[in-house]
């Protein structure tokens, strides 16, 4: 088996309705710009208050994915 590199970079997703969704929000947006995702860990969740209320869960996930090969 050849040996691999990993990036991990960390992401916050928003959402009004659930921590999940928060999680899925951040795994579906990095997905549009990096290649070849491989893991995603919830490293952190919490939730933004307004008016006494939940306004919004968020989800802090770290996210790695597998750096290209050189020519």
């Amino acid at each position: 088996m050849a040996e691999s590199v990993y990036k991990v970079v960390e992401l916050v997703g928003t959402s009004s309705e659930s921590w999940e969704k928060a999680a899925a929000a951040a795994i579906e947006r990095a997905g549009k710009s990096l290649r070849d995702l491989r893991i995603a860990e919830v490293a952190e969740l919490d939730m933004q208050i307004k008016d006494g209320k939940v306004d919004a869960y968020r989800a802090r996930v770290k996210v790695s994915f597998k750096y290209e090969k050189e020519d």
